[in-house]
């Protein structure tokens, strides 16, 4: 799913899925990589208020069911608080934080701007407001400057490259 943050300061990293068993839980569609937002105990918010994760489990491969410590609805939007989200490894960054930047190419002009950052089985893309893909992968992403909101590609993904 998308991490776009909100502007309460919220995160989405999944949504209410389907039952799984009989204990409450339920599957996460959506589910952000980072499972240590599903463990027993992490906080998740739902429409806004706070829910306690009380069980965690895998399902099925790399999914993953949980159950809430109160009762919600599928399809409601599971969200972490900006705040608490560790600062990411050197030379990675949220998907939250690339939404929203311009990016240009080396020389030339603005391409568009990050609507969304897609999975791919090599690598993932940024989808942009122009519907240009641009792989996300060293050869291609020359700078991300978060401060500017820019992200500057290799020549050869404008209209006329």
């Amino acid at each position: 799913m998308p991490e776009r943050e909100r502007p309460d300061g919220l995160i989405p990293v999944g949504r209410v899925g389907r039952p799984h068993g009989l204990d409450g839980a339920f599957v996460v569609e959506q589910a952000s990589d980072d499972d240590r937002r599903y463990e027993v105990g992490a906080t998740l918010y739902v429409e806004g208020e706070p829910a306690n994760v009380v069980l965690s489990r895998r399902v099925g491969g790399r999914r993953r069911a949980v159950k809430l410590d109160r009762a919600v609805v599928r399809g409601q939007e599971l969200a972490v608080r900006r705040a608490d989200l560790p600062e990411p490894d050197p030379g990675h960054l949220y998907v939250f934080q690339l939404a929203g930047l311009d990016v240009v190419e080396e020389g030339g002009g603005r391409l568009g701007r990050v609507r969304d950052v897609l999975p791919g089985v090599a690598n993932d893309n940024l989808e942009l407001d122009s519907d240009l893909l641009i792989p996300l992968v060293e050869d291609v992403i020359l700078d991300i400057d978060l401060a500017t909101r820019t992200i500057l590609v290799a020549r050869g993904f404008g209209d006329d490259g």
